[in-house]
């Protein structure tokens, strides 16, 4: 199910620009697969500041010329290899240890629900 970005303006979406909407499919459908997280935490992940950090990375093998698949693919390797530590922990509640993209899913996904508590 691909579910569609709640933050145009912002978060992944805003800050891919003209890519966002070839981007977008292709990072829910590779970000769920690898973190086996839900399109509903996909997005708000996606949608979040966290979200706009990812698209960085994105746009960063985009300036190496990668295509759309081989940017975020690389993005979430970068962002998989990436281990939550002591501090961020501490300011999240996301456990020590855990690969960043799962971990900032995870709780983006926490936010969100409780925002709409």
């Amino acid at each position: 199910m691909m579910l569609s970005t709640q933050n145009e303006s912002w978060g992944f979406w805003g800050t891919m620009g003209g890519h966002a909407s070839v981007a977008w499919p292709v990072a829910m459908q590779q970000i769920a697969e690898i973190t086996g997280e839900p399109p509903e935490s996909v997005r708000a992940f996606l949608d979040s500041k966290q979200g706009r950090h990812f698209a960085d990375s994105v746009q960063d093998g985009l300036a190496n010329s990668l295509a759309i698949d081989a940017a975020v693919a690389q993005a979430i390797a970068k962002w998989m290899g990436w281990k939550i530590g002591r501090i961020t922990a501490r300011e999240t509640g996301i456990p020590r240890g855990l690969p960043y993209l799962t971990g900032f899913v995870i709780h983006a996904q926490l936010i969100e629900e409780l925002l709409a508590a």
